[in-house]
Parts: structure tokens; C-alpha cells; sequence
């Protein structure tokens, strides 16, 4: 078998009865069949009609060599049997049950070359009119053939048009997925952009938060001081550190806990960062040590440092 082959269909049925009947009423037989082949089997599908023909549509036989169709399949070509009964190839085959001791068949083929069936007549007697119509039954044979070719190219477009209508359809959800990862993709940009956005002014926002807690507070002592230069040095170290630590992008650590302190207490916890004592410290804003001692005991409080043994400027440079 090269493939599947296409049904046929009733009314292909319909137009093969109408080839037989003219073929028995021509030939002048009482049998004239269309047998459809599916190895190993063998049955008549379309059969002359007629009160003295023996054959119907349906019978089935087994394939064997003593059936005719055998030997026109064997011999891929025409079988003439004109009186079985003298014939020691064909003494004794099987339809010799209903006395058919003439025969002449045909192959019929699918357009492929496979093999669907035999087309043939049959008689109970030597047949004259049958043999002068062979040429005629060959031709009948060729008709069958043009309509197998017929139902195998309609077939054929069919499949074609099936394959067609999957790659479009494959087409429009390829087409469809696409633009659906393309609104994906925009809608994932657009989300980016918002985050870069919020970023960015989350970042402003710490970056202005940091200059007022670390430089403004420092110009702000500036502006009070009269001429000591010692001070006016001290401040300004102060501002340009913290300027460097602010383009150097300090922790979010840091500038969390800078929004927690006051602008003295951030004051006071600057220079500690940066090594000053408490001494130096109360000298530079010009108060007490225990004033300094009081912000820095708030410093710690407010940073969660309970433990008396913990290094406040070791902490706060983790922080930084």
C-alpha cells in the first residue's frame, strides 16, 4: 500500500452500476463486475444487474489462485478464459459453482499505480459477442480508472486545503502571541520607566534630605560666626567632607538613620564619624562636653544602640 485512499463515494457508485449494466446489455453476459482489492480479500462492489446474475454487491471472497481475479492480478494484465472446463489451469476454480465458465477481466489501478480491483464479465457459455468486446471493456476499465484519479485528486486538494487552513491558523496565533509578548515587553518598559522614575526621585530626595542634615546645618553655623578662623576651618572640613560623601552616594543605611535625628544631633554624629572627641566636638559648637554627651546619648538611642559597649563611630561607619 502506497497510502490511504479516498472512499467512494455513493454517487461514484451510483454512475459505476450504470457502466456494468451497459456492459452486460453489450457484451451480452450475465455478469459484469467492479471488484474492489484489499489483500487478502476480494469482493464484488458493483455487479450488473439482472435475474440469471449470481453475483451481488458485497459478496467477499479470500484471494487464492483459483479465483480469475488471481490470475488478473497475477498477471497484472488481461485474463481471457473462454471454457473453464477445458482448461486445466481453471477446471476447478470456484466459480465454476455457478457455471460461470467464461471469463475476461482487467486491472483497475489508483493513479499511483496501486492495485484497487479487476474489472470483468462472465458466462456460463463461450462468449463471441464478449471476445469482439474486449477492446470495448478495456475502455469501460479506463472510465473507472478516470474517476478513481478524479476521487484521488479531489482528495489530494482537500489535504491541501486542510494543511493551508492549519498554516494560516498557525499564522494568526503565531501573529497573535507575538503582539501579545510585544505588549508584554511594553507593558514590562513601562513598569521599568515607573521604577526608574520613582528611583530617581527617591534618590533626589535622599541626596536633598543629606544636604540639609550634612551641609546646610554647617553653613548655617557659618553664617553666625564673626572672625575665628579656627571655627570657620572646622565647618568648612565639615562641608566638604559631607559634600564628598554625598556625591559618593552614601548607604540608604545612613541616610535612614540621618531622617532620624535632629540637625544638631546629625551635626554631632558627623563628627564623630569623622574621629572627632567629645571635646572637640563642644569646642567647635561651642558647648559643654555634656552637652555633646547628651546628643550623643540620643544618637545612640535613636539608632537602637542599648549596649553601653558598643563603639558609636565604629557602628556609624558601619552604617556609612
Amino acid at each position: 500500500m502506497t497510502g490511504a485512499k479516498p472512499r467512494i463515494t455513493t454517487g461514484m457508485l451510483v454512475k459505476w452500476q450504470r457502466v456494468v449494466d451497459l456492459i452486460s446489455e453489450l457484451a451480452d453476459v450475465p455478469a459484469a463486475l467492479i471488484m474492489r482489492t484489499n489483500v487478502p480479500d476480494h469482493s464484488v462492489a458493483v455487479s450488473s444487474e439482472g435475474d440469471d446474475n449470481p453475483y451481488s454487491p458485497g459478496q467477499n471472497y479470500h484471494l487464492h489462485e483459483k479465483l480469475y481475479c488471481f490470475g488478473v492480478i497475477s498477471n497484472d494484465g488481461e485474463l481471457v478464459v473462454e471454457d473453464a472446463k477445458c482448461d486445466p489451469a481453471w477446471h476447478d476454480n470456484e466459480d465454476l459453482e455457478f457455471g460461470m465458465t467464461f471469463y475476461v477481466g482487467y486491472p483497475l489501478k489508483w493513479p499511483d499505480g496501486e492495485l484497487f480491483g479487476t474489472i470483468c464479465v462472465l458466462d456460463r457459455k463461450r462468449n463471441k459477442r464478449a471476445m469482439m468486446f474486449r477492446k470495448g471493456l478495456q475502455e469501460f476499465g479506463r472510465v473507472v480508472e478516470d474517476d478513481l484519479a478524479m476521487l484521488q485528486e479531489v482528495e489530494t486538494r482537500k489535504l491541501a486545503q486542510s494543511e493551508l487552513r492549519k498554516t494560516v491558523e498557525n499564522r494568526e496565533t503565531t501573529i497573535k502571541e507575538r503582539t501579545q509578548a510585544l505588549e508584554d515587553a511594553n507593558t514590562a518598559l513601562r513598569i521599568l520607566l515607573e521604577n526608574v522614575e520613582t528611583s530617581k526621585n527617591e534618590v533626589e530626595k535622599r541626596i536633598l534630605g543629606q544636604i540639609r542634615g550634612l551641609v546646610l546645618p554647617h553653613i548655617s553655623k557659618l553664617r553666625h560666626l564673626d572672625a575665628d578662623q579656627q571655627l570657620q576651618s572646622s565647618y568648612l572640613e565639615l562641608v566638604e567632607r559631607n559634600l564628598k560623601d554625598i556625591t559618593s552616594s552614601l548607604s540608604s543605611r545612613m541616610a535612614e538613620a540621618m531622617e532620624r535625628l535632629t540637625p544638631t544631633e546629625a551635626e554631632v554624629m558627623q563628627m564623630i564619624l569623622h574621629g572627632r572627641t567629645t571635646k572637640e566636638i563642644a569646642s567647635t559648637l561651642s558647648r559643654g562636653t555634656s552637652t555633646v554627651d547628651f546628643h550623643r546619648n540620643n544618637i545612640r538611642r535613636k539608632l537602637g544602640l542599648r549596649n553601653r559597649k558598643t563603639n558609636l563611630r565604629q557602628h556609624l561607619t558601619s552604617l556609612n
